[in-house]
């Protein structure tokens, strides 16, 4: 059998999908809005300003060129392949099954962890704002073990509980799900907005000096320091455009309408983190976020005096990081659904509910181990297995990009990559640029998850393949 047979477009066009398709272009920007604007504003502005100090907004700006010129790859793919799997299927067409097998392996470590990294930095927000009204969960229920240097803690039970509510949302169906993110995501964006106005005052020039205090990369006591590491933690923000390709058969006119939802919703963050990154560097010194590693924009609201809006805030940030989580677990429910219908995994992942038209089992399934995930793994972990497995998608998307434009030219697309081949070369550059910031116990964390993915292609999906009977 081969392991690089490859699938045809015109075979995946003419799959009558069972989903529904409900989704318009603003339906898709506020899915990628959703998505991509939460943790990276709300928790991971504390990290990367300690790692690269007042330059964070140069780190987010280097971030969003790297997830832009990917964007470019993945629109044409969208438009050019409008069905379900994103960077999974878009490999299948291009490369072949081993390697869409591995691609599609590395998108269930993707959103399953990205979901858990988020509800872990959601958590933080949770129990700030519920001790506001005089209610406390005991410390040691706040987050995973190792969570905090001299704090003893065991359990993420905030974390475990949205995942759980979440996947229950996103096994009733995608009208449920879109108009929940809809409503959250005007909230986020309204509080972020508040914020900026009431703050952007507060800015002392004399905190952004020096502006790049550990340079471009330093590495000291096993530690990378600077603005590409800091690039390499920020990278995890923009995670979530993508998550809109893979959910073309739910799209009205996918092949016109992805495109936009991606490249918008990925516009308005970039705009909407430099600003947020700016404004917190230069109210506060970098080096006092060390102090709110959990909610690091509550440092900016305590120096400014603004207690009265750190309830909004947190408010907030508990709805923007529950529409993370939920595109998230949406994302991830596609992806197996995608690898069961070809065969790769079981049945049990690709069995759509009559009921609510949604892959029901596959959903709980992984929405348990995600919940699982989210209890006992601190979130320096999740985050950069999640960006090392994304970055490595990204790559080969843009490599398919070049591939079929030289190998089927004649295909229709709806929308074209600008550029080709400079711009999935630049994408291709800029995703090695920031592998190379990661810890290497990351890359042995990858490694593992590599040859786990590897054992299971071998040992059930190469026999079950759909493609052994074409």
């Amino acid at each position: 059998m081969d392991l690089f047979r490859k699938k045809e477009i015109s075979t995946l066009l003419a799959h009558q999908s069972p989903l529904k398709r409900t989704l318009h272009t603003w339906d898709l920007i506020f899915l990628g809005i959703g998505d991509i604007i939460g943790t990276g504003i709300f928790v991971l502005t504390g990290k990367g300003a300690l790692t690269t100090g007042p330059s964070l907004s140069l780190s987010f700006f280097i971030a969003a060129v790297c997830c832009g010129f990917a964007g470019l790859c993945y629109a044409e793919f969208a438009s050019m392949a409008p069905v379900s799997g994103s960077a999974y299927t878009y490999s299948y067409i291009s490369f072949g099954e081993i390697v869409a097998f591995i691609i599609g392996w590395d998108l269930i470590l993707e959103y399953a962890l990205g979901a858990a990294t988020v509800a872990a930095g959601w958590s933080g927000y949770f129990t700030n704002f519920i001790s506001g009204f005089g209610i406390h969960i005991p410390t040691f229920l706040t987050a995973a073990p190792g969570t905090t240097p001299g704090v003893t803690t065991y359990f993420n039970l905030p974390g475990f509980l949205i995942i759980l509510f979440i996947t229950t949302v996103v096994a009733m169906g995608i009208n449920q799900t879109k108009h929940l993110n809809d409503t959250m995501v005007i909230i986020k964006l309204a509080v972020i907005l508040l914020f900026l106005a009431c703050t952007v005052w507060f800015i002392k020039a004399g905190n952004w000096r020096p502006f790049t205090p550990y340079g471009w990369y330093t590495f000291h006591k096993g530690v990378a320091s600077g603005v590409i590491p800091a690039a390499s933690i920020c990278f995890f923000s923009f995670i979530g455009f993508d998550s809109v390709s893979s959910s073309a058969e739910e799209t009205v006119n996918p092949s016109k309408t992805l495109p936009k939802g991606i490249m918008f919703s990925l516009v308005i963050a970039t705009v909407l983190y430099i600003a947020m990154s700016l404004t917190m560097t230069g109210v506060v010194k970098y080096t006092v976020f060390a102090k709110y590693l959990d909610a690091p924009i509550l440092a900016v609201l305590h120096t400014t005096g603004q207690s009265w809006l750190a309830m909004i805030v947190s408010l907030g940030a508990i709805l923007g990081m529950t529409t993370v989580i939920l595109v998230q677990i949406y994302g991830q429910s596609l992806i197996t659904y995608s690898m069961s219908r070809d065969g790769l995994f079981p049945e049990f992942f690709g069995h759509v509910s009559l009921r609510h038209q949604t892959h029901y089992k596959g959903t709980w399934f992984f929405g348990i181990i995600t919940s699982i995930a989210a209890g006992f793994i601190n979130l320096n972990i999740l985050s950069e297995l999640v960006n090392i497995g994304t970055l490595t998608a990204f790559i080969l998307v843009s490599a398919g990009v070049m591939w079929m434009r030289k190998s089927h030219p004649e295909i229709e697309r709806g929308f074209k990559a600008p550029g080709v081949p400079v711009t999935p070369l630049i994408a291709i550059a800029f995703c090695l640029l920031l592998i190379a910031g990661l810890n290497w116990e990351t890359w042995l964390r990858f490694g593992i998850w590599f040859v786990i993915g590897l054992c299971v292609y071998f040992g059930y999906g190469r026999k079950h393949s759909k493609m052994n009977n074409e």
